[in-house]
């Protein structure tokens, strides 16, 4: 018998230890946005977020999430207002859909941890989409972290005085503009 937090409501699972947290929550908890895809955790779509970080319930039994607090795509948000779902729905990325709730789970948890993520955390992420929906997927992770985040600060210069200066000295607004808008050769 195991006890984890599910979606915020205590659950006892009556379960033989060592099933998947997968089959746990879709057969014992009728949860079945995360998916069954390879039994490995390679295909990312059985994804949930357990005590704040991505993990594939394929791979984990009930007995090592004792006590945990575990998040499925079910629990992520009732009304789908989680900025990664509506980053997904704005980016127009589902196409069979298969891939989808493990893709969420896995780029929310990624943002939780890091709200601004490099190109190479991106990369890390370990799901799959087989209908290559990739670059739909970059665009919605970029624009959910920018709705999570707020817009990226501007850079400061490194010293007082030391950034580009946006005006000359004694010209004017107007000036600068005129000078802006004039070819670069010549």
């Amino acid at each position: 018998m195991t006890r984890m937090t599910v979606n915020g409501e205590a659950v006892h699972y009556k379960l033989d230890p060592e099933t998947p947290l997968l089959w746990a929550l879709r057969d014992a908890s009728n949860l079945t946005g995360a998916k069954y895809g390879c039994d490995d955790g390679s295909c990312g779509a059985c994804t949930v977020i357990a005590d704040g970080r991505a993990v594939a319930s394929c791979t984990v039994s009930i007995a090592v999430m004792e006590g945990a607090n575990i998040v499925t795509i079910e629990g992520l948000s009732s009304d789908r207002s989680h900025p990664v779902q509506q980053a997904w729905a704005a980016e127009q990325v589902s196409q069979c859909g298969y891939c989808e709730p493990g893709f969420i789970m896995a780029i929310a948890a990624l943002l939780q941890a890091s709200p601004r993520p490099s190109p190479e955390q991106i990369d890390e992420l370990p799901n799959i989409c087989r209908c290559g929906a990739y670059l739909r997927i970059r665009r919605a992770i970029a624009r959910a972290a920018e709705a999570a985040a707020g817009p990226a600060p501007l850079p400061l210069p490194a010293t007082p005085g030391s950034g580009p200066a946006r005006l000359s000295p004694g010209s004017s607004a107007e000036e600068q503009v005129s000078d802006a808008n004039r070819p670069l050769s010549g």
